[in-house]
């Protein structure tokens, strides 16, 4: 999709398609069907909007589209007549306002699909990837490269996750709060997942998908609202706030990526990160000992807070780091503590643990490797090792933003 009508349409699908399925799986009671539904008025859409024009509310006709559709089907079906006759009583086809009009319905409904692609009768890697694919509108491929998997993998995952809750005829609701307790962690994990593609998009040539972000961020806000009492709600969102306050310092006027260190930081929104550290601040009021998020929350603070990159605590990073290894041991976040690690201790301290990583089967293609280690090189003053990896970490990388900006980085080693 180039054009800018067909860039705009794949806007429109990733705004309204968490919406769109989230309202027919509480008409069909069957997530496949809802977003087989979902797509088929959006293959409607591609045929009718490019000549007639995109409507002024195009959520509600991809609504008024699929619920025709649900109708048809399902009076194909003689033991569903009297939900026919509801769905017919629900559809009103001239009065597109209404839709409009009941946003609060659709945060439950989206609540609801939450906790449903949660549910634990699925593996917990399936309700992740089946809810960035419900939620998020991402792709098979996108959400592959969150995993750091092959495709059919996570293709193969959702077909049985969706086989599964229908098979289990699991209910549309939100459930009891003992219940909600145990799904929450997928849920989360979803969100940000989410968001990370928005805030730093894996593939494609723009650097930032902004429409990814604000799904996240509103599922974040409709779950803090939901359950103010669980401090990971409040440490997920004011990670999101706070990451996502530099979004305007994170590209130049060329596109270009701006590395963390290097932004203007006169370009962040001040008023985001003020909400993020109000979202903190809620989260360690519970007392207890911080949770993942709420951990990388209080990083992101310690960017925040600097009037520098100068001025940046990273000694109190690195600790938290510590913390976060502790609690959520994974690659990536040892990746992330090794670039701690160099800059409050020294190169030297941060190349010793990403070398202990080298071997990591899960990064193996994960092109933030090599360029991390490249980036300690050069410090450490070994330009042309560092040279070496900015160019392996550029032949991996399948961000055209990503790429250029390593390639430039290589180029400056030889001086």
């Amino acid at each position: 999709m180039n054009s800018p009508t067909n860039r705009t349409l794949d806007a429109i699908w990733r705004i309204e398609s968490p919406k769109l399925i989230a309202g027919l799986m509480r008409l069909v009671r069957d997530v496949g069907r809802a977003e087989e539904l979902a797509q088929d008025a959006f293959v409607a859409a591609l045929t009718r909007w490019p000549n007639e024009g995109i409507p002024d509310n195009p959520g509600a006709w991809l609504m008024t589209v699929a619920k025709r559709r649900a109708i048809d089907q399902i009076r194909r079906n003689k033991t569903f007549e009297q939900k026919t006759d509801e769905l017919g009583r629900n559809l009103d086809a001239s009065d597109l306002t209404d839709f409009d009009a009941v946003h609060q319905e659709i945060d439950d409904d989206v609540l609801r699909l939450m906790f449903v692609a949660a549910h634990p009768v699925l593996a917990a890697e399936a309700r992740v990837a089946l809810m960035l694919r419900l939620l998020g509108g991402l792709t098979t491929a996108e959400i592959a490269r969150a995993f750091l998997m092959p495709e059919p993998t996570i293709a193969q995952r959702i077909v049985r996750a969706k086989r599964t809750l229908a098979e289990a005829r699991v209910p549309f609701e939100v459930p009891g709060q003992s219940e909600r307790a145990s799904r929450l962690a997928s849920v989360l994990e979803a969100i940000y997942l989410i968001f990370n593609e928005g805030y730093a998009a894996t593939a494609g040539d723009d650097v930032l998908r902004p429409e990814l972000v604000e799904d996240a961020l509103r599922l974040g806000r409709v779950l803090a609202a939901f359950m103010p009492g669980e401090p990971e709600v409040h440490g997920l969102v004011a990670l999101m706030e706070i990451q996502s306050s530099r979004m305007r310092a994170r590209v130049d006027a060329a596109g270009e990526p701006v590395l963390l260190l290097d932004q203007d930081r006169g370009k962040w929104n001040r008023l985001q990160i003020q909400r993020g550290l109000n979202a903190l601040s809620r989260a360690e009021r519970f007392g207890h000992a911080l949770g993942p998020y709420a951990l990388q929350a209080a990083i992101a603070a310690c960017h925040a807070r600097a009037a520098t990159a100068e001025d940046t605590d990273w000694e109190r990073i690195a600790a938290l780091y510590d913390a976060l290894a502790q609690i959520l041991p994974s690659p990536v976040i040892e990746l992330n503590r090794a670039v701690a690690v160099g800059m409050a201790f020294g190169a030297q301290q941060g190349l010793e643990i990403v070398d202990r990583l080298a071997g990591e089967p899960s990064l193996k293609r994960y092109h933030l490797l090599p360029s991390v280690r490249a980036d300690l090189l050069f410090k450490a003053g070994r330009s042309s090792e560092a040279r070496a990896e900015f160019e392996r970490a550029a032949s991996m990388a399948q961000n055209s933003r990503d790429r250029a900006l390593l390639l430039k980085r290589a180029a400056e080693c030889r001086f």
